[in-house]
């Protein structure tokens, strides 16, 4: 397997497919998950020509699971570190979730100032806060975290199964076609990780502020998101980001999930391609 050792000594897995003088695609992946979240576009981008990189954040899937540092500053850090060890450039990033919170900082902080990124996709991701504050008084109350995260400390086998068999995919709504091996899936990758990279990225992606991250980006940026998802509420992510970002192009689903990229990928992805060749 492939890896790469941070600054701080961790060691982060990545998976690297194609020809390698192709565009980069990168991949960031949502919490609690891993790169393996990314399948259908990997193997959908690999089929189109392009290169396509992803890896596993710190704590979750095949990276190590340290202690410290479960915060967006080293999620964008450990991502650069893959970034530069491979030496990408004119690369597309896409992030879902968690993982769209990671591009931001990534691209703000590193992809552009190092000349990295001509693209970035955000999918159904956290920016600029999912924390209610007074600046976003559309976020969530503190309570909803607090819950999340006694649900983990209590019985996180159990909750990552629940909320992957509900609200993420949608199949708690009424004439949802359920798939049991997206919720095993899901439920595999989440218990892959570290509790403690769990627990704390409970945190980084519900009180970090990435209001001046998304002000940076000053490359074409897509904005996706279903306005059925129960975990980010659409109006308080994709409406903001796209008033927010410089160069936004909005592209809200009616009726799609949170994780849209899974259940959803016929659609979405020729969406990603078209923005990609744009």
């Amino acid at each position: 397997m492939s890896f790469v050792t941070t600054t701080d000594g961790v060691e982060i897995f990545y998976k690297d497919w194609g020809p390698k003088d192709a565009q980069p695609i990168v991949f960031h992946h949502g919490w609690p998950l891993s790169s393996d979240d990314w399948d259908a576009q990997m193997l959908f981008f690999l089929s189109k020509g392009y290169r396509v990189v992803a890896h596993d954040r710190r704590g979750h899937g095949r990276s190590a699971q340290v202690s410290e540092g479960h915060d967006m500053d080293h999620y964008a850090a450990d991502a650069a570190a893959v970034m530069e060890h491979l030496d990408l450039k004119n690369a597309v990033h896409i992030g879902h979730s968690t993982g769209g919170g990671e591009v931001a900082r990534y691209v703000a902080q590193y992809g552009i100032p190092q000349g990295r990124v001509a693209k970035a996709v955000l999918v159904s991701s956290v920016p600029p806060i999912m924390l209610q504050t007074e600046a976003y008084p559309g976020g969530l109350p503190i309570a909803v975290f607090d819950g999340l995260r006694a649900a983990l400390a209590a019985n996180r086998a159990q909750f990552f199964h629940d909320l992957a068999a509900g609200a993420f995919y949608g199949f708690n709504r009424e004439g949802a076609t359920v798939i049991p091996a997206v919720i095993d899936n899901w439920w595999r990758q989440g218990m892959m990780g570290s509790a403690k990279a769990h627990y704390d990225g409970i945190k980084a992606f519900s009180e970090t502020d990435q209001t001046d991250d998304l002000k940076a980006i000053t490359v074409p940026v897509l904005v996706l998101q279903g306005d059925d998802d129960q975990v980010v509420p659409y109006k308080n992510a994709a409406e903001l980001q796209a008033e927010i970002l410089p160069n936004a192009t909005l592209k809200i689903y009616p009726g799609f999930s949170h994780g849209m990229l899974t259940v959803d990928a016929e659609i979405i992805n020729p969406d990603l391609l078209a923005f990609v060749q744009a």
